[in-house]
């Protein structure tokens, strides 16, 4: 059932939506219609994502004063009570941005699949709509240079590279570790965590993605390498619109 409505919603009209593109304009390789069809995507999401980036940008600013708060209060359910306080008086939602992704995943994993299971080897007609027509020849050559339906390893190199950079761009930088009254560094579970977590996201994740990379099609690595320009790039505008805004 969920999986009917879901083709139904998203996966059957991304993909009619997708062959339209090659078909409508031929004279373009399968490759830059991948590039231009996901930053259409997210483009339609930007006003969703918009909100969870700016609630990432806003945890940010507010970071050294958490920080402050875990010092001064030992107690968890103080501590707990005091942080909630702090988001209301600085009107910040930390659930927002979680909430606004799980939203988002599902209309992901539609794109991904249409890129994915899709590998353009061969048009499902099955699921085109009345008024799309496949096309006649598809060209899978991506400026000339390779074929999108075959494995690139240079490719997953990219994609790696862009990972790294979009983490280390939207996360936020670990602070120092703070000191207690007597001097001495505060080395709380949470704290020796939330540092491992970072690590792990920063370094392992751009590894594990050249795995993934690696192992599908290069068409789904123009859609990886596509969305974290476009992640870069959403981080940079929503950091300047927010500074405007405390300049008011």
């Amino acid at each position: 059932m969920i999986g009917n409505i879901f083709n139904m919603l998203l996966y059957r009209p991304f993909y009619n939506v997708f062959i339209g593109f090659i078909g409508t304009f031929p004279w373009i390789d399968a490759g830059i219609v991948v590039i231009l069809f996901t930053l259409l995507v997210k483009l339609i999401l930007f006003p969703l994502s918009q909100k969870s980036v700016r609630s990432q940008i806003e945890m940010k600013k507010i970071q050294p004063e958490i920080d402050a708060i875990k010092l001064k209060y030992q107690d968890k359910q103080e501590q707990a009570l005091k942080t909630m306080a702090l988001y209301k008086e600085k009107g910040v939602s930390p659930f927002s941005g979680i909430l606004l992704t799980l939203i988002q995943l599902p209309i992901l994993i539609a794109l991904y699949m249409v890129f994915y299971k899709n590998s353009l080897g061969q048009v499902n007609t099955n699921l085109l709509y009345s008024f799309v027509h496949a096309p006649a020849h598809i060209n899978t050559w991506f400026l000339g240079l390779f074929d999108i339906t075959q494995k690139n390893t240079i490719l997953a190199v990219v994609v790696a590279l862009g990972q790294y950079l979009q983490i280390r761009y939207t996360m936020p930088a670990m602070t120092p570790t703070p000191k207690t009254a007597d001097g001495k560094k505060d080395s709380s579970f949470q704290g020796e965590l939330a540092k491992s977590m970072s690590m792990q996201m920063k370094y392992v994740m751009p590894v594990f993605m050249f795995f993934i990379a690696r192992s599908f099609p290069s068409l789904v690595s123009l859609y990886l390498i596509t969305s974290s320009i476009f992640a870069i790039g959403q981080e940079i505008y929503m950091r300047k619109k927010i500074a405007q805004e405390d300049k008011k």
